[in-house]
Formats: structure tokens, C-alpha cells, sequence
């Protein structure tokens, strides 16, 4: 069973509308396949500061962010953070609908929080850096991070 989280010990996350809007719709539609990762997806965004797309701070996470972060279990990592269709671990695209991706979701470059891992083991992640891949057609480019962003 899943620890419940603390709203008080969590940092301040920001996301903007088109994310909150399309992120809100897929746990809705994963709510019976997945129960505890889409709960834990809700309670993430019901506690971020909505702002407009165009008002993001560059180095917060959002859809599509190349994400360089480091956490008490594992040397740093670089993951894009991506819709559950366009996953791939092995090229470094990890899915919003896991633990570590909605743990990421919202946070800026210097924020630590606490997340719980499949196993049920708590965790602490900090992000290192952020950086957004290039627009295409008006959304992010989905691609493996080894293809230049820092």
C-alpha cells in the first residue's frame, strides 16, 4: 500500500493549462488500469499554481522537458518526460504515468520532493536541470535527449 503525501512537505510545483488540461483527461482515462499512479497524478495537479502556457518559467518540467535529475538510489539521469504512447525507456522517454513522472511534473531545476517508487520504497529526487526540446508544429518534438538539448 501506498504511503498517503503530505501537501506541506512537497515544493511549490506550476503547470500551465494546455498540460493541466490534457494531463487531467488521461488519468481520468487510466483511472481503473492504474488507481494509485493517476491518484497520485490528481493530488499533483490540484495542488499546482495554473498559469498560462506562454507564462512558464523555462526551467520547470512540463510535457515534453528534457529533465536532468539525480535521486538518493541512483546516479544522475537525463529522461524526457512524455505522454504513456510515446514511452521508451531505451531512448530515454519515460512516461507521465509512472511514479518518477508525475514525481517530476511541475518542478523547477533546484526542487527536491519525495516520491514512492512500485515497490512501495520512498524516494528523494532533486532536479538538476530542465531543458524544453524544440517546437514542431506547435508542440514539443518528441525524440531521445542524446540528440543535443542540455
Amino acid at each position: 500500500m501506498r504511503e498517503p503525501t503530505d501537501f506541506a512537505s512537497k515544493p511549490d510545483i506550476v503547470i500551465g493549462t494546455t498540460d493541466y488540461e490534457r494531463l487531467e483527461g488521461l488519468a481520468s482515462s487510466f483511472e481503473t488500469r492504474l488507481p494509485s499512479v493517476t491518484e497520485d497524478l490528481l493530488t499533483e495537479l490540484s495542488r499546482a499554481r495554473l498559469v498560462p502556457d506562454g507564462a512558464l518559467p523555462a526551467d520547470s518540467v512540463r510535457m515534453g522537458s528534457v529533465v536532468r535529475f539525480r535521486t538518493d538510489a541512483t546516479d544522475e539521469k537525463t529522461l524526457q518526460l512524455v505522454f504513456p504512447g510515446d514511452a521508451d525507456i531505451a531512448n530515454g522517454r519515460i512516461s507521465i504515468l509512472t511514479p518518477i513522472g508525475t514525481a517530476l511534473i511541475g518542478l523547477s531545476a533546484g526542487q527536491s520532493i519525495a516520491w514512492c517508487a512500485n515497490d512501495g520504497r520512498r524516494h528523494r529526487l532533486t532536479v538538476v536541470s530542465v531543458s524544453q526540446p524544440p517546437l514542431v508544429g506547435g508542440g514539443p518534438e518528441l525524440q531521445s535527449p542524446d540528440r543535443g538539448w542540455s
